[in-house]
């Protein structure tokens, strides 16, 4: 049976967001902070969500992973939608069914770091479309459980902390939030993928990590230097507009946006060849062709 809680529970929600957050540190495949997907099933990898909870229940029904049990899925950018509720940001709940989610099929569900939740754990200001979104976001804990928020805050940020950085397939295929910009390689970590998150990843400008996750406009030359180092045959990430909701962002480079009404997700046959990016652009299915089932 799915694993389900009160919502505005605050002990229930933060009780599964730290068992969320153990089963992703836990998860079969976690390799220090990269999540290794094996298996002959099939992976559905997404891009942006921010907390449209249509298309993510669209996604979780077409990526099969309540009933098939070689199926994987990568979510990020789950939180700091659009739609406020007395002008709070109620998408902790979005953290909620993910976690749901991880603890019910841990190892298959793959939840990786991005900017909006690392702004969000480390407390740092972010905005889109005006005013500051992790303010909008505490709001929303204070709104819905009051003197018990902190304490949900607090696992919130042990949520984050556990996500990994990236997840991998067998056949090279390398799903992350984004890569550093051009400008930050020469402070970047390449090992970053070897080992664990450590806190100073995470700061802002300087942090390894923090690159990772607000990383823009990189090169042809750079994601060559970076998929010969990292052993990738194609770059699956989100963390840009994509107005029909998948791109080619570069040689090696796949970029998918599924929270507007064009978005759209990606299968891919980790039985089968690692898929170029031409076969990737075929492969891609819109959000709106799917519907979403109970």
């Amino acid at each position: 049976m799915a694993t389900r809680v009160d919502e505005r529970d605050a002990v229930e929600v933060a009780d599964l967001l730290h068992a969320a957050a153990d089963a992703m540190l836990r998860a079969p495949g976690r390799r220090g902070c990269v999540a290794s997907i094996a298996g002959s099933g099939r992976l559905l990898a997404t891009g942006d969500l921010h907390d449209n909870p249509v298309h993510f229940e669209k996604v979780v029904s077409y990526s099969g992973i309540r009933s098939d049990p070689e199926a994987h899925l990568v979510l990020h950018e789950l939180i700091h939608g659009e739609r406020l509720m007395n002008g709070v940001d109620l998408s902790y709940r979005m953290l909620v069914k993910v976690a749901g989610l991880l603890v019910d099929h841990p190892g298959r569900v793959h939840a990786i770091l991005a900017n909006h939740e690392l702004a969000q754990m480390a407390g740092h200001s972010v905005s889109k479309g005006g005013g500051c979104m992790t303010a909008r976001f505490d709001e929303g804990l204070d709104w819905a459980f009051g003197d018990e928020a902190p304490s949900v805050a607090e696992a919130v940020a042990d949520f984050v902390r556990a996500m990994p950085l990236a997840a991998r397939t067998d056949h090279g295929v390398f799903c992350a939030h984004s890569l550093p910009g051009p400008a930050m390689m020469d402070r970047f970590d390449l090992g970053i993928v070897d080992r664990d998150l450590e806190p100073a990843d995470y700061e802002p400008l300087y942090g390894s990590g923090w690159m990772m996750v607000w990383g823009r406009g990189q090169t042809a030359a750079q994601m060559e230097l970076i998929a010969e180092r990292w052993n990738v045959s194609m770059f699956c990430l989100g963390h840009a507009f994509v107005e029909n909701g998948i791109a080619i962002g570069g040689p090696r480079t796949i970029l998918l946006n599924s929270d507007h009404e064009r978005g759209a997700v990606l299968p891919i046959d980790l039985a089968d060849d690692a898929p170029t990016i031409e076969s990737a652009m075929f492969s891609a299915v819109p959000l709106a062709a799917v519907e979403a089932t109970a």
